[in-house]
């Protein structure tokens, strides 16, 4: 049960020494439980001092008046607050066991440890963000490029938000003419009305589907595109991640098998943050370290948003190259040959039909811009921008669907002559999965499904 009459704490920095660390206090009685462990050399009370104001002090035991650190405290009141509530933060120095210290004495002082997302929780309960606001909260914390942090802030500024609530607007208008005909039933609709309210569900249609079109471009920008680097051995997969990453990552021999299992590394690729996955060489082996290594292979090409087919260019097609082929029915793949610098002995003509083919030599660099530029258009050539606003989670992307699906119920519905009755449910769900995303609607499991995801003291 969410209780927002407690006082909240946590330390709300990342664990480990640094410079400063921050102990955060949020709730009613946040600035008197803070006042009751600090001293100031002028003798002033936290109770007393401006909001918004910074000073100087010690933190103490007020058991025995042992000082624990040397801080700085903020003092913020409610409403102009990240909660919207009173909030108290103390910058400590950056080692564990003084913060830690100062958390166990506030806790003592009334105050309760915060559960994850709490903070931001309550920022949304108290009105001062919405839902979809709160988890791009989330995303700019966990923002691995600045095109991923600029995605998130445009959704913290409230982008997405607004175009939301035109589509709510619109719908609600809809429901209010239908509604209307039901309260009246003695008056039929007019066939230009009708024609209306038709136009207006469709135009809603259309801009929804336009929405949830850029979901699949969002989510990589929010969660990373997973590339999948896949072939036999020694066709330089490990080689080709080094030479991605522009460091040693990856061991690399002329040993098949040396790699066993997976290994994963960020790259930032002109603002897209992808995963590449190197994986051990598709074949047959009775090594049992090997043979889990090429099952882990294949899992990763099956979760994979998109795979490298590396094939040596050097060398005639083999049977192993085959099993690798095999692999690729129905996954979005580009076909990487490698090893240019050795020559050409491999025939093209082996090789599968549909796929973008890239020559690049991972030792000497080249191809490997064209590589990086064939990732790109693969991964977002079907993808669309929504006038600045793009769908990244895929709570969203579920509710507009849903609400897509009602609306096309209603549409129906409106063709078939159904009692206006049915009609209006369907409107009413469209509106209440459009609402699920701003928050509107929304029920304790799915907050808590949402929050659980935040680290303690955000």
């Amino acid at each position: 049960m969410i209780n927002l009459d407690d006082t909240i704490v946590a330390i709300s920095t990342p664990p480990g020494e640094g410079a400063i660390g921050i102990v955060r206090l949020s709730g009613r009685n946040a600035v008197r439980i803070a006042s009751g462990v600090f001293r100031s050399p002028k003798g002033k009370s936290l109770e007393d001092v401006p909001s918004h104001t910074v000073h100087y002090g010690v933190i103490v035991d007020p058991r025995e008046e042992e000082i624990i650190d040397e801080v700085l405290v903020t003092v913020m009141r409610a409403p102009f607050t990240y909660t919207k509530e009173d909030v108290v933060e103390i910058n400590c120095h950056g080692g564990m066991v003084p913060m830690r210290r100062v958390l166990e004495l506030l806790i003592t002082a009334g105050a309760r440890i915060a559960s994850p997302g709490e903070f931001t929780l309550r920022a949304f309960l108290n009105g001062r963000i919405d839902l979809s606001q709160a988890e791009a909260v989330a995303d700019l914390i966990r923002a691995k490029t600045d095109r991923s942090r600029r995605l998130a802030m445009e959704q913290l500024r409230g982008t997405l938000s607004l175009r939301i609530q035109q589509l709510i607007d619109a719908v609600t208008e809809v429901t209010a003419h239908v509604e209307a005909y039901i309260d009246f039933p003695e008056e039929d609709i007019e066939p230009a009305t009708m024609d209306e309210i038709r136009d207006s569900l469709m135009k809603v249609i259309e801009e929804i589907k336009r929405l949830s079109a850029t979901y699949q471009e969002g989510r990589y920008f929010r969660e990373g595109l997973a590339v999948a680097i896949v072939g036999r051995p020694n066709v330089g997969k490990s080689s080709l991640l080094n030479a991605l990453l522009q460091t040693d990552r990856a061991i690399v021999t002329d040993i098949p098998g040396t790699t066993r299992d997976t290994i994963e590394e960020y790259l930032n690729l002109n603002g897209l943050p992808v995963r590449v996955i190197d994986t051990a060489g598709i074949r047959y082996s009775k090594d049992l370290v090997e043979a889990e290594g090429v099952r882990r292979t294949l899992q990763a090409v099956e979760k994979a948003d998109l795979v490298l087919a590396v094939f040596d260019i050097s060398r005639p097609f083999t049977d192993e190259d085959r099993l690798v082929i095999e692999r690729l029915n129905g996954v979005k793949a580009v076909i990487v040959l490698n090893k240019t610098d050795l020559g050409h002995q491999l025939q093209e003509s082996s090789l599968p039909d549909g796929f973008p083919v890239v020559k690049i030599s991972a030792r000497t660099g080249e191809g490997l811009d064209n590589l990086k530029e064939t990732i790109l258009s693969v991964a977002l050539k079907e993808t669309e921008t929504f006038e600045g606003v793009m769908v990244t989670n895929l709570r969203h992307r579920q509710a507009l669907q849903n609400a897509e699906e009602a609306l096309q119920r209603a549409l129906q519905g409106l063709s078939e002559d159904t009692p206006l009755e049915i009609v209006a449910v369907e409107l009413r769900d469209a509106l209440q999965s459009l609402g699920e995303i701003t928050g509107e609607v929304t029920t304790e499991d799915i907050l808590s499904r949402i929050f659980s995801q935040f680290c303690i003291g955000k």
